[in-house]
């Protein structure tokens, strides 16, 4: 259901000026046309719909980029035509071909590559799109351009152009040779030229009896005439003949293309209507992709929470973001502040929002901002003088505030700019208070601006109703456009005319003016605006801290499941290598086992030996495989003659401990007996230990050992843009994404913020390019929204 809203509250809000930023995005004038005619709504059901339609195209411009619809022409008067059977000329049928492929690549862009699961509410006005490739082919085929029909469009067409090209020819070869021989003399210039449709030739007058022929035409000085001569006459004929014909098959073809056309004038019809309404539907995607604008909430409640929204009609990079509240704890703001402090911007971008929101349209705020439905709004703003009807500013304020009480409810917006001004302050004030009252004590959602002190008292004094100010910097003597809930703004004439140098004689004097009552007001004023700048950045380090907390959690949480999976993956292969040196140990002492019971007491003592040495080689070979190498520790060595028969020491280079079995020899070698085995070992690779340390390191775990985790367990998965340049963050995202890629994560999360969009725009558009990245899309509820972008890794 579209809202009648009055049209003063849509000249006021300058919601024109958004219709017509919408209209620049529309690629074809019935999308242009159908964005020209957008109103608000009040209908829940349709809101919810359309805002539903602006963000699914919304995320397709983010992962298709954008698409035109330029070729979308109004067919709909051919259509009607063909209905009562016209015959259509070439330039129509060429704007029904540009439609229908138009609807082929508009089709193609809509078609998605993944499942069905992914369909969105855009996906129904793709399908119902019907190419009919066959009809715009044909049409393409018979017609180059509106005035020329191909030869092949028909086999008696391309047999007529043949026989007017070999007519033209010969007609050409008789008067070359009358121009070149037999009349030359008789010729004002050597050449052949046309008059009404037939070849003629430049005869001076005086030989006009020399050459036998028709006259067509003479020169203004009669000088010259242009006579057809008797030889090519009947070739002139002939071509005028055949000319006739061509000018007739041509309509037969025309009227054979409408035909076929006629056969699918429904389908035309819903081609022509369905890329008009998405033509209309990416506009307004457009037009919040270029305002970096998000899908409000919408409710019942008339509750109003804006999120650092941003008036859309002001400069997206000086704007100041302002929160709004308004429907939940208080149903009527009223805020104070310095003139051009942002006041009237506060109070517009409101009513705008409101309007934009029930149109359609996403709003320049941050995510899970939330609007209401209202059935209509109304807005006091701006000089309303009327000299025509000798009304002075107050009385036109006055007529419009009373055509605004009487037709106000509780499902409508009031907004009322200066409320009561130019008037006597005393009385004014007082009829602002019975007025917001009035629409108070009826539950109208209101939001009004002021500079009377009396209104600050009033939301002090009233439940439901709650001051608001724009911030104001003392020392700059400038507005910040901040907008504070909560805080009645305070009057700062006194500051302001002492910093512009008004002497402070008269400034005393001023003040002793100020009733005792007014002037503790502003101190209290004074306080709390003190106290809320202590609190505001307490609150924000607090966030900082927290942020930062939930930040370290995180990565710790990370970290820690890539090392439990490091632990796991490193305790299956060390299980699989003990394995093989068991089976291999088995493989090598049932060898040996065999060898001594087929060859008894002849083997002798020397070949028993070399037998050992053997196993002993494999053993050290082994634990050389085993063993990861790192510098050498720095534990004391053993000497010689502190080493005694029976020590317990540690071989270095294997990680195993055993008892000293033999005395270091004159090279420094000794045996050591570890459980079974008795290995061979070098003085210097040995060191005592104590007797009760029975704790043995597995190999590869002493400290000497120490394993490197791989760049899996320590990279994180998101990369932080934020604060950088393009081409910084670009450079950053890219030396990010190999490792990430390296280190087979399957997806990394992106934060480059909304801001202006253009960081945004630069990750996805260098995302395309990376061959590796499967695909990506803005962050979800709960993710970032799009402030962020998740990006998934081929696997």
């Amino acid at each position: 259901m579209i809202i009648n809203m009055n049209e003063k509250v849509l000249r006021v809000l300058e919601f024109h000026k958004i219709i017509a930023s919408l209209v620049d995005r529309a690629s074809s004038v019935p999308g242009k046309q159908l964005c020209t005619e957008l109103k608000p709504s009040c209908d829940m059901d349709m809101i919810t719909k359309e805002q539903t339609e602006t963000a699914d195209a919304l995320t397709r411009l983010f992962q298709k980029g954008s698409i035109s619809f330029s070729n979308n022409k109004d067919v709909r008067p051919f259509l009607k035509a063909l209905e009562i059977g016209s015959i259509l000329s070439a330039g129509e049928l060429l704007k029904i071909a540009n439609v229908l492929e138009c609807t082929s690549r508009i089709k193609a862009y809509g078609r998605s590559d993944k499942e069905d699961s992914l369909r969105d509410s855009l996906s129904d006005y793709f399908d119902c799109l019907e190419p009919l490739t066959p009809l715009s082919q044909e049409i393409r085929r018979c017609i180059l351009s509106e005035e020329e029909i191909s030869d092949d469009a028909s086999s008696n067409l391309k047999h007529i152009r043949r026989s007017i090209g070999l007519t033209n020819d010969k007609i050409h070869t008789q008067l070359t040779s009358m121009v070149n021989r037999s009349y030359r003399s008789y010729l004002q210039d050597a050449v052949i030229t046309m008059r009404d449709n037939r070849y003629c030739i430049p005869v001076k007058s005086e030989y006009k009896n020399q050459v036998s022929g028709i006259v067509h035409d003479q020169s203004s000085t009669g000088s010259t005439l242009f006579i057809e001569p008797s030889a090519v006459v009947e070739l002139n004929n002939q071509l005028k003949e055949l000319s006739i014909k061509e000018k007739e098959e041509i309509e037969v073809i025309l009227a054979g293309l409408s035909v076929q056309t006629a056969d699918y004038i429904d389908e035309i019809t819903v081609n022509q209507n369905t890329l008009t309404q998405l033509d209309f539907v990416f506009a307004k995607a457009g037009l919040a992709m270029d305002q970096n604008a998000t899908k409000p909430i919408f409710n019942t409640e008339h509750i109003i929470h804006i999120r650092k929204g941003r008036h859309p009609l002001l400069d997206k990079k000086k704007v100041v973001p302002i929160d709004v509240n308004l429907g939940r704890d208080f149903d009527l703001l009223i805020v104070t502040g310095p003139n051009t402090g942002g006041k009237t911007v506060s109070l517009k971008t409101v009513g705008l929002f409101t309007l934009m929101g029930q149109s359609g349209l996403h709003i320049p705020a941050l995510d899970r901002s939330e609007l209401s439905v209202f059935k209509d709004v109304f807005a006091d703003i701006g000089d309303e003088q009327s000299i025509e009807q000798s009304l002075s500013t107050f009385s036109s304020h006055m007529t419009n505030i009373v055509s605004v009480l009487n037709q106000a409810d509780a499902d409508t917006l009031c907004l009322f700019d200066e409320l009561c001004a130019g008037t006597d302050p005393t009385e004014g004030s007082a009829l602002a208070i019975a007025i917001l009252r009035f629409l108070h004590d009826r539950g109208i959602r209101t939001m009004a601006t002021t500079h009377y002190s009396e209104l600050k008292i009033f939301a002090l004094s009233t439940p439901f109703v709650e001051n608001a100010c724009q911030e104001f910097n003392v020392d700059t003597l400038s507005p910040t456009y901040r907008l504070l809930i909560g805080i009645p703004g305070k009057s700062n004439a006194f500051a302001i005319s002492s910093k512009l140098g008004l002497s402070d004689a008269i400034i005393d004097s001023a003040k002793e003016e100020i009733s005792a009552e007014n002037e503790s007001f502003e101190d209290v004023l004074a306080d709390l605006e003190i106290s809320r700048k202590t609190i505001e950045n307490e609150r924000l380090e607090i966030a900082s801290y927290k942020e930062e907390i939930e930040k370290l959690k995180h990565q710790l949480t990370e970290k820690q499941e890539r090392l439990e999976q490091s632990k796991d993956k490193i305790l299956r292969e060390a299980n699989e290598k003990a394995r093989d040196i068991l089976q291999e140990a088995k493989d090598v002492a049932d060898e040996t086992i065999r060898n001594f019971n087929k060859h008894g007491s002849t083997l002798s003592v020397k070949e028993m030996e070399q037998s050992r040495q053997k196993v002993r080689d494999k053993i050290s070979e082994r634990n050389e495989h085993l063993v990861l190498k790192s510098a050498p520790q720095k534990a004391a060595g053993a000497k010689p003659v502190k080493l005694k028969l029976g020590d317990s020491v540690r071989i270095l280079s294997m990680g195993l401990k055993g008892t000293v079995s033999s005395l270091p020899d004159q090279r420094g070698n000794l045996f050591v007996q570890c459980g079974i085995i008795r290995s061979q070992a070098k003085i210097d690779d040995v060191v005592l230990i104590e007797d009760d340390d029975i704790t043995q390191k597995l190999p590869g775990r002493s400290s000497s050992g120490r394993m490197k985790m791989s760049k899996s367990a320590t990279i994180s998965t998101e990369i932080n843009l934020l604060g950088k340049t393009v081409d910084e963050a670009i450079a950053s995202l890219d030396k990010y994404l190999d490792d990430a890629y390296l280190s087979h994560l399957p997806n990394v999360r992106i934060v480059h913020g909304k801001g202006t969009g253009a960081l945004r725009k630069a990750v996805q558009s260098y995302l395309r390019k990376v061959k590796y990245v499967e695909s990506f899309r803005l962050g979800e509820f709960g993710e970032g929204d799009a402030g962020v972008t998740i990006a998934e890794f081929k696997k």
